[in-house]
């Protein structure tokens, strides 16, 4: 059951996403959900892990808080990293024109 609580929190975030975080076309529009799910999903079961229970807020407190800054800095260091890469392939192709 919590878990279909993250998946909509999730969706949530992603519908946000585009109104809140910079244009890029560097990536597509599910990542944003991809990375609020991944991180939601791998950040609740690691707490579990250190003795927390669903029933506590500070669970939830930190996953709700963590699956917004997940994305932020995801899609931010993949726009980067993507964007490095499409202006090496261009000056390798510009490289190759002149030879």
């Amino acid at each position: 059951m919590e878990i279909l609580v993250l998946l909509a929190y999730a969706a949530i975030l992603a519908l946000v996403a585009p109104f809140v975080l910079p244009k890029s076309e560097h990536y597509g529009s599910l990542v944003p959900l991809g990375l609020a799910l991944a991180s939601g999903s791998a950040l609740w079961l690691v707490l579990t892990w250190f003795g927390f229970h669903y029933d506590e807020a500070w669970i939830w407190f930190i996953v709700m808080l963590a699956m917004p800054a997940a994305i932020w800095f995801g899609t931010s260091y993949l726009a980067k990293l993507r964007a490095e890469s499409e202006a090496k392939k261009l000056s390798e192709l510009r490289l190759r024109g002149k030879a």
